[in-house]
């Protein structure tokens, strides 16, 4: 037998030996071992608090909310050794996960190239990492290799004989995109102050800021389940694609509960940290979170959350068949990749920022990136380390970076095995690294910094690597995706058109045509690939499990594209002057009411058909200015068609019978393209072009084969059933006539009760009247006048914000110059924060400057705002 320094345990009467650095049994049986090691903070305390990371500033942490640990799983086929290791921790560098295999593969003879370590993302543990304004925790970092090394070695020790077997599930409830696109006119400001970012993470509950989510959701739940030949549970391993559930720190988030859920439902001693073990990694999340921002808030708590994905974990794990036998094979590549360099202009800013930070612990968000721009700038480059697993017919995508969802939707679509899931933040961590029409739109995951800074096209040289590494793994070539054509998609080709570009697209510039001789139509920059399609689900609320449709066979989900500044030139020549152009659109969440208006359809001979949303988010038509009756939802799927017969013009849209608009013009030239949604902002999806003019009957069939009308009905029931529990929920309070009577006793300067626009005072931005007695207020204000001297006011109050979202989450009375910058005179709000264990308490403060303020005792969840109405009174004297 061979022993290596450190194993516990070997199985008796079997020939071990070492090739190439490797301890493995030449036998073809399989064998699994699983162990779990606590790596939470030692000696943590008020005089020895813990450096937390997962912020933009640096926090502390002095107790222990819950333990972390590093699990690990060992795998061996009898012809070669692997582990899958996960740990409680934000991040890690490459550098540290470095160190903890070279110990571990000293302890036990795995090879270094055989072991994945990946970090699970909690936010609210030590620093093993530093990043934006957080420094290292260095003695925990340093303390940490070894521990993880503990955990393989203690894994290795415990191999025995096994069988193993794997399941996912869609999970769309528990994970939702947090990047939306935003409005043009609410674009965010990056640190360097410029306003540029079209799409922004976190946007806040039903924001009339933004339009809709800038990519896709991974709704997949998968789980790896091993058992000893007679049954016994050894180790689950599962992989969910969101980003984090805070905690209080020190804290291993969500992840460590659902770990306990598992041994729960598995009916395991020990919470899943042993002897049986429980691990959760990180699916690609970087722009997923538990929120979903189309929807108002909910009261769901960390614990439930917990609770609730384990309970789809166990849906998984029932499904699974287990195997006495899965080969495996693992494969590591490495890339060099370059950073997005500041240029002298950066560089001169950033020197004279950073000047300005003190022990390396920047105070603001500029300090943060004057910093990260100046090691950008001593970097220049850095190596990725990406690994391609093999288990039987599932693989793995191991990648060191926060990646989008659809990142690895590309992967999954891509690789060659049966099932597959991908584990972020493995290897090392090197930044959010979005597909590369993502980087024009802007937003924190841009801002380039060590957590954001690689090359534009980072995310696509990844992805091939990442393939072929797939390919060498299982020996076979990747899939690739062609379009399944539904109910629709068979109409509009059946009658013939010269060019259909169903939008269906990952990656790319050009939108491929479902015609065999069609041209691809091009985009230009400001779009967003790969959004829910017209009929298979919005993503959102009620429609957040996406299904196929008839745009969509039964085995795919339509999908669109979101245009955000971008266009689709389309082409097509020998064009004559009849034609006829049918696509659909969408502009919008219901919560996005604007007065906008973008070009929908140019035609080849220049005529312009707009698509103009009201502010009460309806949808009308407008041609050569000439602008329809009609109305449709700007948050619902329009269908459109735009018909030309020599000099006539005709749209026409969801199915009706006679068109909307029509128009007389005199063309003196027809060209060979036109193009769909210049300045548009929404979604357009299967756009089709005939060389002649179709009339309504045709275009009937193509809106009754869509089914659409359907799903409208559905919705304005949904809709009714919504304002009729919302009517329920708003009635006036009991005592409103008896308050109202008081108060009027007391003789007020001023007394309203909202429900409708008091006459003395300005309503600015959205602010609306109920006839229940209220106000509700989204961005807008209500502005007056009063006397100077002692005053006070008392004012009634429903909260809908999270106290998480920024912080001052509501000022409920300010009294000072109107639009001061340093926020002069008296205010009474909402005190919230960026941080995930906040509380949110009314405040009152005298301007941003003298740092005056009044904390009160009433307490705010984290989670949300308050749901009741409260009360709140401030009071002044003429003399202080």
């Amino acid at each position: 037998m061979f022993f290596r320094p450190g194993c516990t345990a070997l199985l008796l009467g079997t020939l071990w030996f070492t090739t190439n650095d490797r301890t493995i049994a030449d036998d073809g049986i399989f064998r699994a071992g699983a162990a779990a090691v606590d790596i939470s903070p030692i000696d943590i305390g008020p005089s020895n608090p813990s450096i937390i990371a997962g912020g933009f500033l640096e926090a502390q942490a002095t107790k222990i909310v819950d333990p972390l640990y590093v699990r690990s799983l060992v795998l061996d086929d009898g012809r070669s050794l692997m582990c899958l290791t996960v740990v409680d921790t934000c991040m890690m560098s490459r550098n540290l996960i470095d160190k903890a295999k070279a110990i571990a593969n000293m302890q036990c003879g795995i090879p270094i190239d055989r072991m994945m370590i990946s970090a699970t993302h909690t936010h609210s543990a030590p620093a093993a990492m530093g990043c934006l304004g957080t420094r290292q925790d260095k003695k925990y970092a340093d303390w940490l290799p070894g521990k993880i090394a503990e955990s393989i070695a203690a894994a290795f020790g415990n191999v025995q004989t096994a069988r193993i077997g794997w399941a996912s599930i869609d999970d769309w409830h528990h994970t939702h995109n947090r990047r939306w696109i935003r409005k043009p006119e609410a674009k965010v400001v990056d640190p360097f102050g410029n306003a540029n970012g079209l799409a922004h993470m976190h946007p806040g509950y039903q924001s009339q800021d933004v339009i809709g989510p800038s990519g896709p959701v991974d709704p997949t739940l998968s789980v790896i389940a091993v058992q000893s030949t007679s049954g016994q549970p050894i180790a689950v391993f599962a992989n969910y694609s969101q980003h984090y559930f805070g905690s209080t720190a020190v804290s291993s988030d969500y992840y460590g509960l659902f770990c306990r859920h598992i041994a729960t439902i598995m009916r395991q001693p020990g919470g899943g940290n042993g002897p049986f073990v429980a691990a959760i990694s990180q699916g690609t999340s970087g722009d997923l979170m538990w929120m979903d921002y189309g929807s108002p808030s909910t009261n769901g708590s960390l614990a439930q959350y917990a609770e609730e994905v384990a309970r789809s974990a166990e849906k998984a794990i029932s499904k699974i068949v287990y195997k006495d036998h899965a080969p495996l094979a693992f494969v590591e590549k490495r890339i060099e990749l370059s950073y997005r360099l500041p240029d002298e202009t950066r560089l001169d800013w950033a020197r004279k920022v950073a000047a300005q930070i003190q022990d390396e612990k920047p105070k603001n968000i500029p300090e943060v990136y004057a910093q990260e721009a100046l090691f950008l700038h001593a970097l220049q480059k850095t190596e990725l380390k990406l690994q391609a697993i093999r288990i039987g017919d599932l693989t793995i995508a191991a990648i060191p970076n926060e990646v989008y969802s659809l990142t690895g939707l590309k992967l999954r679509s891509r690789s060659p095995g049966e099932f597959h899931f991908n584990i972020e933040l493995a290897n090392g961590a090197d930044g959010y690294i979005p597909p590369p029409e993502q980087h024009a739109l802007g937003g924190y995951t841009t801002w380039p910094a060590r957590t954001a800074g690689l090359e534009v096209q980072a995310e696509t040289k990844m992805v091939d690597s990442l393939v072929e590494g797939l390919e060498t793994a299982t020996g076979q070539q990747r899939r690739t995706r062609n379009d399944e054509h539904g109910g629709y998609a068979q109409s509009i080709l059946a009658a013939n058109p010269q060019q259909y570009w169903r939008l269906n697209e990952q990656d790319g510039l050009t939108a491929s045509n479902a015609v065999a001789t069609g041209i691809p139509a091009k985009l230009t920059s400001g779009f967003a690939w790969y959004l829910p399609g017209v009929g298979s689900g919005s993503g959102i609320g009620k429609s957040e499990a996406l299904k196929h449709s008839e745009f969509s066979g039964p085995d795919q989900i339509n999908r669109s594209v979101h245009l955000a500044g971008g266009k689709l030139e389309c082409f097509s020549p020998g064009l004559q002057d009849s034609y006829s152009v049918c696509c659909w659109v969408w502009l919008g969440e219901r919560s996005g009411a604007s007065q906008r208006e973008g070009t929908l359809i140019v035609g080849p001979g220049g005529e312009t058909l707009k698509a103009v949303q009201t502010p009460e988010h309806e949808l009308t038509l407008s041609l050569l200015g000439k602008q329809s009756t009609w109305k449709g939802r700007c948050d619902q799927w329009n269908f459109v068609a735009l018909v030309s017969h020599g000099d006539s013009l005709r749209v026409y849209s969801n199915g009706l019978p006679e068109p909307i608009l029509s128009a007389t013009v005199a063309r003196a030239k027809v060209a060979d393209n036109f193009t769909i949604g210049e300045g548009l902002q929404g979604k357009v999806d299967e756009v089709a072009l005939f060389a002649r003019a179709i009339d309504s009957g045709l275009l009937k069939q193509f809106w009754d084969a869509s089914l659409v009308q359907d799903e409208h009905n559905q919705d304005l029931a949904q809709r009714q059933q919504e304002q009729s529990e919302r009517n329920a929920r708003i009635k006036p309070p009991s005592f409103a006539t008896e308050y109202a009577d008081w108060i009027n006793s007391l003789e007020p300067t001023w007394f309203a009760k909202l429900d409708s626009r008091p006459t003395s005072l300005q309503a600015t931005g959205s602010v609306t009247f109920h006839p229940a007695n209220y106000a509700h207020f989204q961005s807008g204000r209500l502005n007056g006048t009063m006397n100077k001297g002692a005053y006070s006011t008392s004012i009634w109050f429903r909260n809908e914000l999270p106290i998480r979202s920024r912080p001052v989450t509501a000022y409920l009375f300010s009294r000072g110059p109107n639009g001061d910058a340093l926020a002069a005179g008296d205010h009474l709000g909402i005190g919230g924060s960026y941080r995930t264990d906040c509380t949110g308490k009314l405040i009152v403060f005298n301007g941003n400057r003298r740092d005056q303020v009044l904390v009160g005792k009433a307490q705010y969840p984290p989670e949300h705002g308050s749901t009741q109405f409260l009360f709140a009174m401030v009071a002044r004297s003429a003399f202080i």
